[in-house]
C-alpha cells in the first residue's frame, strides 16, 4: 500500500512538468492549452487523492480504537 503515496506525488511531479512546459511554450503561436489542462488534471487528482488518503487514515483510526 506504500506504493500508493509514491504515485500521488507522481502526479505533482507531472502537474509541474505540464506547468512548466506550457509557461515555456506559452507565447508560440498555438497557445498550449493541452499541457494547462494536464498541469490542472494532475495538481486535481494530487489533491484529491491526498484528502481521500487523510479521510481513510482517519476512518481506520476509528474502527481500530473501537475494536476491544
Amino acid at each position: 500500500m506504500n506504493y500508493l503515496n509514491i504515485t500521488k506525488y507522481l502526479y505533482l511531479v507531472i502537474g509541474f512538468v505540464m506547468a512548466g512546459d506550457a509557461i515555456y511554450k506559452w507565447n508560440d503561436v498555438d497557445k498550449p492549452w493541452l499541457s494547462v489542462i494536464l498541469a490542472g488534471l494532475a495538481f486535481f487528482t494530487f489533491f484529491f487523492r491526498n484528502k481521500f488518503a487523510k479521510k481513510f487514515e482517519n476512518y481506520d483510526k476509528q474502527n481500530k480504537s473501537k475494536q476491544p
